[in-house]
């Protein structure tokens, strides 16, 4: 079984952080881009037949910004192209300000039965900073709007660790967010990503830059705060209300499960291999176009610029690192085994020993090791040691 990840790239306004694969202008785009898809999709389905999909999961950029009779062929396709599971999670991520009910509403006429709301602040300041094209009232009306038109499984994202930002303003924005009984939480500490306005302007000294210390004590806070809410924390930075709405998808990344990436600049991986679709939407326009008679390996496409064959040790070392993302989950040393046909501990016991005698690692119960909560923070530290 496989889990889908569609690429949107396209964005009203490219945000002053963000150095993901996304356009701003490119809305023209949108018909030829969401045409390109479907060939993808009747692609991939032709040379796997007919193979069935747990998750499909719509990121971007902003995917909200879609029309809903560009959705509803995008989903028509799918569906004739995969075995979409009857109870498949599908997922569309939405900027608050580029949604309204009847949109909405649509999206689960068309069976999108799980939000996530680019929220990242409450504060005016902060969204603005962040260059955000909403504001928090705008996120409530959403939210109210989503839940008017049938969903129940609505995440939040929310950034911390902003220049400017106090632990009062951060604690303002996560209490108004449980507000909205959100079923999941995801909080990611700001990276100032090579290349973004953000990172030049601290480059510059125009901002000052985030403060780690506080950085670390707003994450503490929001953590302890949110068990207190009943959230479970099922992965670094991902709460969950109770573990039926764990992001299934994101759950296939962590478990090194296979999932097909689509669309531009998109990634995939199956066992042994990792591919990559070319990033500019009007190159990905064209691959689509003309891929008429060209035989290629699964999962490759005509848009796939590259398909990096994995290692064993490769395989191992991302296995591990994935797997120690999730909190309470962990690594099973019976999963590992089964998987590679070795030992955890044959392969990383030097590793495992030095990590856990520092107060990092743990083993549990039923043999699975995980971080101590202690070292939720150092996370990629510890995940160092295994790649």
């Amino acid at each position: 079984m496989y889990s889908l990840y569609l690429h949107i790239p396209f964005c009203r306004h490219r945000c002053a952080y963000c150095d993901f694969n996304t356009y701003a202008g490119l809305e023209t785009l949108i018909p030829d881009y969401v045409t390109a898809l479907q060939r993808e999709l009747r692609f991939l389905g032709e040379q796997a037949d007919y193979p069935a999909v747990g998750t499909v999961f719509l990121g971007g950029g902003t995917p909200s910004l879609l029309p809903l009779t560009a959705l509803d062929s995008l989903f028509r396709t799918l569906r004739a192209s995969f075995a979409l599971l009857s109870e498949a999670e599908i997922t569309l991520e939405a900027n608050p300000g580029t949604v309204d009910f009847p949109y909405l509403r649509g999206l689960r006429a068309l069976g999108v039965n799980r939000l996530s709301f680019g929220v990242q602040s409450a504060n005016p300041g902060e969204l603005r900073l962040l260059e955000r094209i909403h504001d928090y009232p705008q996120a409530i009306q959403a939210v109210t709007w989503a839940r008017q038109a049938g969903f129940d499984n609505l995440n939040l994202d929310l950034i911390f660790g902003l220049p400017y930002q106090r632990l009062e303003d951060w604690q303002r924005s996560l209490e108004l967010a449980l507000g909205l009984s959100p079923e999941h939480l995801a909080l990611y500490a700001l990276t100032l990503e090579h290349g973004t306005p953000m990172q030049h302007w601290v480059a510059r000294g125009l901002l000052p830059a985030p403060d780690p210390d506080l950085a670390a004590e707003m994450y503490e806070w929001a953590a302890e705060r949110l068990s207190q809410a009943g959230y479970v924390q099922y992965e670094i930075s991902n709460w969950a209300r109770r573990e039926s709405y764990a992001c299934r998808h994101n759950l296939t990344y962590w478990r090194s499960a296979p999932y097909l990436g689509l669309g531009a600049g998109a990634h995939g991986y199956v066992p042994g291999l990792r591919t990559v679709v070319v990033r500019a939407p009007q190159a990905y326009i064209r691959r689509m176009e003309a891929f008429a008679g060209v035989s290629l390996a699964f999962p490759r496409t005509p848009a796939t610029i590259e398909a990096h064959p994995l290692t064993v040790q490769e395989e191992m070392g991302e296995y591990m690192m994935m797997g120690l993302r999730l909190t309470q989950e962990g690594v099973l040393a019976d999963a590992f085994q089964q998987r590679f046909g070795v030992p955890l501990e044959t392969v990383y016991g030097e590793q495992i020993a030095h990590l856990t005698a520092l107060g990092l690692l743990e083993w549990t119960s039923n043999q699975a090791l995980r971080l101590t909560p202690g070292a939720y923070l150092l996370g990629n530290q510890v995940f160092m040691a295994f790649v």
